[in-house]
């Protein structure tokens, strides 16, 4: 997600194939990311950076109770995301989109009573300004679940010095670009700054080895699909060549197939409520 016209570029683009992964990985992030998520009791939640839906889906499906107001700025994941939930009956009434500013929300004050962000403020310039903002439209007691990306945790074994000099060049472009690939370390800091009171943090991890073979082999798979989501726009800026991307690729493919490789990859999940 965007905040404004001029925010950064969006890391990983808007085209079909890059919305059709963030549906992939929604699915394969659910048990981990909704494990200990609870909106018992909310029925107005607002999910911001809501993309294509994906989230949104789970959601609803995990909290039948809820209605979400859905804002993203961007038309093309908002037209996405009408698809893939208009697809779905069953959620028909249950959800609303609509094509805003996280920085400057067009809401009242106490609209909602929860509300959820998912890898989304890794991608703006501001981060306290959208969590202030977020505190505006919630009620005084109104929980709040946000999950972001700690990259600096990640481990491929064996050793892969392609994909390592992919992954720096991935996260000094969004640090160039103005996004924030270490901001889930800094939650409690920005809840704090924004309004939030009690705010907690959880550590999850993804680590695959040799107990789950079949479940490493696939996040190997799709992580390759997330770091080639943005070997474009790194190649045009000249972070990477096309040499590198390549035997970053040749290196995913060998470590997947390797009988003893291991994956490691831990993000942060806040909770806090709005006073």
């Amino acid at each position: 997600m965007k905040t404004t016209d001029d925010s950064p570029a969006y890391l990983h683009g808007f085209s079909s194939t890059e919305q059709a992964r963030l549906v992939k990985q929604a699915r394969i992030a659910e048990s981990t990311i909704f494990r200990n998520i609870d909106y018992g009791g909310a029925t107005r939640l607002l999910e911001v950076g809501s993309g294509v839906g994906a989230q949104t889906e789970i959601l609803l499906r995990r909290f039948p109770e809820l209605h979400a107001t859905c804002v993203d700025l961007n038309e093309a994941q908002l037209a996405a995301a009408q698809e893939n939930l208009g697809a779905m009956p069953w959620l028909d009434g249950r959800y609303t989109l609509r094509q805003a500013d996280a920085t400057d929300l067009p809401f009242e004050a106490r609209s909602f009573d929860a509300a959820f962000l998912c890898w989304v403020l890794e991608h703006v310039p501001s981060p306290a300004r959208v969590l202030a903002e977020v505190r505006r439209t919630l009620a005084p007691g109104a929980p709040v679940y946000i999950t972001e990306v700690m990259n600096s945790s990640f481990l491929l074994d064996p050793y892969s010095p392609n994909v390592w000099k992919y992954w720096m060049a991935f996260n000094d472009f969004q640090i160039e670009q103005g996004g924030d690939p270490f901001v889930g370390a800094k939650l409690g800091n920005l809840l704090l700054a924004g309004g939030f009171r009690d705010p907690t943090t959880e550590i999850k991890t993804f680590h695959f080895d040799n107990r789950e073979p079949a479940r490493r082999k696939t996040m190997i798979a799709f992580w390759e699909e997330l770091l080639l989501s943005a070997s474009d726009q790194l190649i045009a800026a000249g972070a990477v060549t096309e040499t590198v991307v390549d035997n970053m690729r040749r290196e995913m493919r060998l470590v997947q197939n390797d009988p003893n490789a291991v994956f490691f990859y831990s993000f942060v999940q806040a909770r806090a409520t709005a006073y």
